[in-house]
């Protein structure tokens, strides 16, 4: 297995190419609502979006990336990690599958899996976190497989569906990982 593929899903750079599908996504209303997204978004802002985080972004403060299926080769998503903070060696995760025929089939948690390795063996980061509304189980239960755990409730947080919603933030220690790591290869069958 190679640092960017998983058991279902590869992650790439994301492409000037990639901009259409950004815009279908991002004028999913179901979409954009868990992603806190409240306007349509145009090809302008989008383009202007690429330029400043993909063509001329500062190197080492966010690490973008698309997520591709290892079968067919279909964009469905993308993830990444931002403000990545090189003193507390932290950075914040975040994820998107725009492709809803990939929703709740383990894709999303095959790629949360690959970032993770990425931030924790190739990058030394110490904590990744993310925040997700309450009402989003499916996300809940895929960061959970991913290792992340809740650390923190933020009370009506966010206005989503006519009322407001608490998020939870959850978070996953490098040493936690590392621990389930090698748990995991404790549990499995000799070769």
């Amino acid at each position: 297995m190679s640092l960017f593929s998983g058991g279902l899903v590869r992650l790439r750079a994301i492409e000037r190419e990639d901009i259409p599908r950004f815009l279908r996504w991002f004028n999913d209303p179901e979409f954009v609502l868990l992603l806190h997204q409240y306007e349509p978004l145009s090809r302008e802002a989008e383009e202007e979006w690429f330029e400043r985080n993909i063509a001329r972004a500062p190197p080492g403060e966010e690490y973008l990336f698309a997520i591709e299926t290892l079968e067919g080769g279909v964009h469905i998503g993308n993830l990444g990690l931002h403000s990545v903070n090189w003193i507390d060696r932290r950075a914040v995760v975040g994820i998107g599958l725009g492709e809803r025929d990939y929703w709740g089939k383990g894709y999303g948690t095959d790629a949360l899996n690959i970032l993770v390795r990425f931030a924790f063996d190739r990058l030394n980061l110490h904590k990744l976190f993310l925040y997700v509304n309450e009402q989003n189980p499916r996300a809940i239960r895929s960061y959970e497989k991913a290792g992340f755990r809740r650390e923190g409730l933020y009370r009506d947080q966010t206005y989503l569906y006519g009322h407001y919603e608490n998020v939870f933030m959850m978070a996953l220690l490098q040493s936690d990982w590392r621990e389930g790591q090698r748990a995991g290869a404790a549990a499995s069958p000799p070769a």
